[in-house]
Order: C-alpha cells, then sequence, then structure tokens
C-alpha cells in the first residue's frame, strides 16, 4: 500500500474526504483540521493500495487540490491491518502492476537531468569499459554496465513521448548529449594518458577477442536492446525493480562507448564507427521498446483528465 496525504483549504476538505472514502482500496483515512500552516489549511491522511492511487491522484488533481494544496505519497513497508487487506481486496488488480502514473514521472524525470553524479557515473562507466577493452576483460565490461546510469534518461525520454512532455524529453535528451560525447572525450584522453604512462598498453583491437561482441553490431543487438527496454519499463512500471540489475548487463551501451574511444586512439576508425553504431542501436532500441510498454500498460488503466496533466507536468 502507498500513503497519500493530502494538504487542502479548508473549504475543499469535505471534498478531499468523500473522494478517497468512495474510492475502492482506501483504509485508514483520517483528517486533522488546522494542521498545514504553509500553507494554511487541513491535513487529510489515507492508506491506499498501490493499484487504486493512480485514480485516487487522477480524481484530486482533477479537482485542482495539487495547485491549491499539496499531495504527497509515500510507500509503506509493512502493514498490519485486517481494513487494509480488505481495502486491497477491493481495489482492482494487482498491486505488483499497478501504475502510478505521478510516481513514474517524477522518478524519471529526477533521473533525467543531466546532474554531476549522472556524468560522473557515466564517466566512470567508460573508463570500466575501456579498461576492460585493453585488458580483454568481459567481466570489467559487465561492471561497467552495471554502473552506467544511461537507463534512467532513457526511461525519462520513453515517459515523455507517451506523455508528451517536452520538458521530460528535452531533459533526457540533454542528459544523454552532453553525458556521452563528455564521457567519450574523457575516455579517449584518459587512454592516452595511461599509454604514455606506461600504466597500459593499448595493442591493437584484434587481439581482444574477449569483448569484440562489444562492436558486432547485427539483428541481436537490436532483439536484445528491445527486451531490455521492455523489461526495464516493466520494472520501473511496477514492483520488481530488482529486474533492472538485468536489464543494466543485456545491453552494451556504455560499453560501445568505452570501445569507440578506445579504437579512436588507435586509429581504428572501423571499429570506432562501428561501436557508435552499436551504441545508437541499443540507445533507439531502449528507448522504442520502452514507450511501446508503456503505451500498452497506461491504456490498461483509464485516467479522467490524463492528457491535461501530462501536459501541464
Amino acid at each position: 500500500m502507498l500513503h497519500v496525504r493530502v494538504v487542502c483549504p479548508p473549504d475543499r476538505t469535505d471534498e478531499v474526504v468523500d473522494c478517497l472514502r468512495a474510492t475502492p482500496g482506501t483504509a485508514h483515512l483520517t483528517l486533522t483540521r488546522g494542521a498545514a500552516v504553509a500553507p494554511e489549511g487541513d491535513l487529510v491522511a489515507a492508506d491506499v493500495a498501490r493499484e487504486a492511487v493512480d485514480g485516487v491522484l487522477a480524481a484530486l488533481s482533477d479537482r485542482g487540490v495539487d495547485r491549491v494544496g499539496g499531495i504527497t505519497v509515500e510507500p509503506l513497508e509493512t502493514v498490519l491491518s485486517d481494513a487494509a487487506d480488505r481495502a486491497e481486496e477491493a481495489a482492482p488488480g494487482l498491486g505488483s502492476d499497478a501504475l502510478v502514473w505521478d510516481e513514474l514521472v517524477g522518478r524519471t524525470g529526477e533521473e533525467a537531468r543531466p546532474s554531476v553524479s549522472f556524468l560522473a557515473l557515466l564517466i566512470i562507466a567508460c573508463l570500466l569499459a575501456a579498461i576492460g577493452v585493453v585488458t580483454n576483460s568481459p567481466v570489467t565490461i559487465v561492471g561497467a554496465m552495471v554502473v552506467g546510469p544511461e537507463f534512467g534518461p532513457l526511461a525519462a525520454l520513453a515517459v515523455g513521448l507517451v506523455g508528451r512532455r517536452g520538458d521530460l524529453a528535452g531533459r533526457a535528451l540533454r542528459a544523454l548529449g552532453v553525458g556521452f560525447p563528455l564521457a567519450l572525450v574523457v575516455t579517449a584522453v584518459a587512454a592516452v594518458v595511461a599509454e604514455a604512462a606506461g600504466l597500459v598498453t593499448v595493442s591493437p583491437l584484434e587481439s581482444a577477442d574477449q569483448v569484440d561482441f562489444i562492436y558486432q553490431v547485427g539483428p541481436f543487438s537490436l532483439i536484445v536492446a528491445l527486451l531490455a527496454g521492455a523489461a526495464g519499463m516493466l520494472a520501473m512500471t511496477s514492483a520488481k525493480s530488482a529486474a533492472l540489475v538485468g536489464v543494466f548487463i543485456s545491453v552494451t551501451t556504455v560499453p560501445a562507448a568505452g570501445y569507440a574511444a578506445v579504437a579512436a586512439t588507435l586509429g581504428d576508425w572501423s571499429r570506432c564507427l562501428s561501436s557508435l553504431a552499436q551504441l545508437a542501436v541499443n540507445l533507439v532500441g531502449i528507448v522504442v521498446a520502452a514507450a511501446v510498454v508503456l503505451l500498452l500498460r497506461t491504456r490498461t488503466y483509464r485516467r479522467r483528465g490524463l492528457g491535461r496533466r501530462l501536459s501541464e507536468g
């Protein structure tokens, strides 16, 4: 279940209470009048089954509660209550399959920003991938896949496309457009400096036979990217977030960037371009599959005023 807190003006309190009371899946409804200081108003709270939260948020937003007050949603790890059990039984669907759109937008919106931590993680992941290439180490390549933070902006781009959120899609494109070129340049410079300092010997890439799958573009490159994008979006829109780890280590986005940087330092432009093509195929495949999955999932939940809320952000 999720804990929903609503701060609203006194003249909207009865309307909010009635809305929550009429929603199947609501339990532990409480009202504290005059509890809110800024903005002034009342505090209404309830525990709501996950599969009913999306409808509650849509109904409250349609009434303008998010403009005159505020709505917050928090996860509840453990709830011991017969009333909560009855509420979950009354709510249609399964909580693990429920899509909470506002939660998804907030989560992907935060991960789509080209923050210092995002750029640092992407650079570190590309450096790990480059080390994996020069040492012919598939294990290091897998480590780079896990560290890479690129799925966040890719998921945000899919959400922005499906929800017609130009601001969200724009942030995601900026994060990717800044992050990958910067990581490529830093990785290439690091490879040149490391070789000049005698830390590594960058040999011709023909000898790196254990990691040559990175730059080899084929039908399975797209198939794997599509499957990973679908699995990733399913994980983000449900209670199956553990599946994201499998997504991270199934696509060769960051490894392709690291391989391209190393190939460029060697003047191996054929492999460099093939790696960049691999990167592009993975990025596009993930976004397309994630968008399709999200589009199908949103159609399973009828939301009043969905188009208006998506366009407003």
